[in-house]
């Protein structure tokens, strides 16, 4: 089915109901419990979720498959949130047009730096990849700031030509889908719990299903067989004859429009773009999510980038009277010494948590969270074994030759 086989189908099924569902799933705690603070099920999370999880599968591609290392990817986030922007300024406000050009411009742009970066392998490989996306920073940030604002960011505005839309009126229309607004929605009250369903949110993550079902497909393809082989032992298949540059570079391309396809979703539910995003940071940002969750596997990347996404939007917003209601139920003496502790791993120090996760997961779970999964698996499955009667573990007394 779908051309994928029985554990694939199982792994997208897996993936769409998670995505269907993440309204209720990420909505664990009713509206007036004191743990709501630690719910992720509102629009904007849930849209970087996926926008964010379509990044990570591209960049899995070129780094879970071949090895190669990016340290420049979010020039391609960002060159594509530029060329979205500028479609939504010259054509329409509708977000067709702008995810397109977002994903064709960055795969030429990815094409170019990838010819030039792909001629070293490595570290050498990694540090061209960071000078042009810091090259590109300081284009955007400095230098183009008629075609880019600048500092302050590229914007809609009433001035803008929109030759598909005509006369805007008084106010800027919003990004919508053939007249369905990415940001329409409706909540349902259930009980104490409050479900918000968004238009938007469901559209990136329509693009984020097709994207992972792509990745699957490329995985399990003679192209992500010889993308392996390049991981493995480049030097042995130059010495069977063949070429794997033209390899490599396919995969940097595919990965930078899968990168300019989240740039896209990010101006089509705010339209809005900055040179912040191709900074270094945001291409490091990309690197942890993949390793977090797992690089080279299907479904890790997806899992980094919601669970740094996450600890980002949640954690960050803790304070100090968050923690004084959480631990609540210590006797003042505990609960000053516990909120006093845990002030320095929420709100700014978020990053502390984030990096003492990475740590632990590195030492720990050196396949991410797909390998800690698998473990837990392996390990209910050997007790259920152990429940049974395994042979292997229990054997059970030989028959009479009568019996």
């Amino acid at each position: 089915m779908l051309g994928l086989n029985r554990k694939d189908l199982i792994l997208f099924v897996i993936v769409v109901g998670l995505v269907v569902f993440a309204p209720f799933i990420l909505n664990p705690f009713p509206e007036d419990s004191g743990m709501a603070r630690f719910n992720a099920g509102y629009p904007d999370l849930m849209q970087r979720f996926v926008i964010f999880g379509i990044f990570a599968i591209g960049f899995n591609i070129l780094f879970g498959l071949t090895g190669y290392l990016s340290f420049g990817h979010a020039a391609f986030l960002g060159i594509g949130s530029y060329a979205g922007v500028w479609m939504m300024k010259l054509l329409t406000v509708n977000i067709v047009p702008a995810i397109i050009a977002s994903t064709v411009v960055a795969g030429v742009f990815s094409l170019v730096i990838g010819f030039i970066c792909l001629r070293r392998s490595g570290i050498y490989f990694s540090i061209l990849t960071l000078a042009f996306a810091q090259m590109t920073f300081a284009l955007a940030y400095s230098v183009l700031t008629p075609i880019t604002a600048g500092e302050s960011g590229l914007q809609l505005s009433l001035n803008d030509p929109r030759i598909l839309d005509g006369a805007a009126g008084n106010s800027i229309p919003p990004a919508n889908f053939f007249g369905l607004t990415m940001r329409d929605g409706f909540k349902w009250d259930v009980g104490g719990w409050v479900f918000t369903f968004n238009f938007g949110y469901y559209f990136c993550a329509l693009l984020m299903l097709i994207a992972f079902y792509l990745s699957i497909r490329i995985f399990r393809s003679p192209f992500g067989m010889m993308l392996r082989a390049v991981k493995s032992n480049q030097q042995r298949m130059n010495y069977t004859g063949l070429n794997p540059k033209p390899y490599t570079l396919a995969a940097f391309v595919i990965s930078g429009m899968y990168a300019g396809l989240a740039g896209g979703l990010m101006v089509a539910v705010d339209p809005l773009a900055g040179a912040d995003r191709m900074f270094w940071t945001a291409s490091g940002e990309v690197v942890l999510m993949t390793i977090l969750g797992g690089a080279g596997t299907l479904i890790g990347p997806v899992l980094g980038a919601g669970m740094i996404k996450y600890f980002e939007n949640i954690f960050s917003r803790l304070n100090e009277r968050d923690l004084n209601a959480l631990f609540d139920f210590l006797p003042d003496g505990l609960q000053g010494v516990a909120v006093s502790v845990s002030q320095m791993f929420v709100g700014d120090g978020w990053l502390l948590t984030l990096g003492l996760m990475f740590m632990l997961v590195v030492i720990f779970l050196p396949g991410g969270l797909v390998e800690g999964g698998q473990r837990l698996s392996r390990l209910f499955r050997r007790k259920k074994k152990t429940k049974e009667g395994d042979p292997e573990h229990h054997p059970q007394p030989s028959p009479h030759v009568g019996e």
